[in-house]
């Protein structure tokens, strides 16, 4: 990578590492300028990475779909990977939550967003067949599922503080746990 390409990645990071500060303290609709405050960049390089809030937002959710993927990747073959995965959604929920609510509140149909669901259940399938092997996982588990553990795991979303959220978020992963397990997980 040319040290300018490098420069412009490190600045397109920036803007999203700022962004995400922002929307999770003052929500998706937070006006932009609090972006480029925070970047301590110029309107107009924001507006040459992102041309909108909407493309600002995507962004960050490929961003998301990214850290997925790159925590499916190293957690490897491990039968226990779901779980670690999991934690990490929970945590990602906790630190960005205009994000993670937004996640949940925009259009299924979205055409970005459908794409993003459709990428973390394809990244989750191996995950769950291997727990569902090892009898870590009750077996009707399917990777759709997932859409259903996140909106559980938002439910720390209510919690007005950082710790607030990381409490309510420790609490719905030991119940998840459970519930994920089943009833005959554990016996073998």
């Amino acid at each position: 990578m040319s040290p300018q390409r490098a420069d412009a990645a490190a600045r397109r990071a920036l803007i999203l590492d700022a962004a995400d500060h922002v929307f999770g303290q003052h929500g998706v609709t937070a006006p932009l300028d609090l972006v480029v405050e925070r970047a301590q960049v110029g309107r107009a390089t924001l507006y040459r990475n992102f041309p909108d809030r909407t493309a600002l937002i995507d962004a960050l959710l490929q961003r998301a779909v990214q850290r997925i993927r790159r925590q499916v990747e190293q957690l490897g073959d491990r039968d226990d990977a779901l779980f670690e995965v999991i934690e990490g959604m929970a945590q990602r929920i906790i630190d960005s939550p205009a994000l993670a609510d937004y996640w949940r509140a925009v259009d299924r149909d979205d055409p970005a967003m459908k794409a993003a669901r459709e990428a973390v259940h394809s990244l989750l399938e191996p995950p769950i067949h291997r727990a569902i092997a090892a009898g870590l996982c009750r077996p009707d588990l399917a990777s759709t599922d997932v859409s259903l553990i996140s909106g559980m795991l938002g439910a720390a979303l209510r919690g007005k503080t950082r710790d607030e959220r990381a409490d309510l978020a420790r609490r719905a992963l030991q119940l998840l746990r459970g519930g994920l397990q089943g009833p005959d997980c554990g016996e073998r």
